[in-house]
């Protein structure tokens, strides 16, 4: 159940910060207004929230874990909403950033 909680975490975590940028990046760069960037920059405060619920207490495994997530996600973000097309290698990179994320989180490790 622990590592389904932190891939559930992973994963809304994800949303917030990828969301909160694209937000900022439409209110900045869209000229959407600054509701949308002020939306942005909440979703990125609660970003910083979700990541302290992970079951894991070391901050930098779960930044440097999440870097993958964020990689993956972002081309995910992409796809869905801005109808992105990625190539083979940019599928290839976020799935070596997978790997990464499975060995820096879920690896068996020694007590203490």
């Amino acid at each position: 159940m622990t590592v389904a909680r932190s891939i559930l975490l992973f994963a809304i975590a994800a949303l917030f910060e990828i969301g909160g940028a694209w937000l900022i990046w439409q209110g900045w760069r869209e000229n959407r207004g600054l509701w949308w960037i002020a939306a942005g920059v909440i979703a990125l405060g609660a970003y910083g929230f979700v990541a302290t619920f992970q079951p894991d207490p070391n901050f930098g495994r779960i930044l440097a874990a999440y870097g993958g997530v964020f990689v993956a996600g972002s081309l995910a973000w992409g796809v869905i909403v801005d109808k992105f097309r990625p190539d083979r290698y940019d599928i290839i990179g976020a799935a070596i950033c997978l790997i990464g994320v499975a060995v820096i989180m879920y690896a068996p490790r020694a007590e203490g």
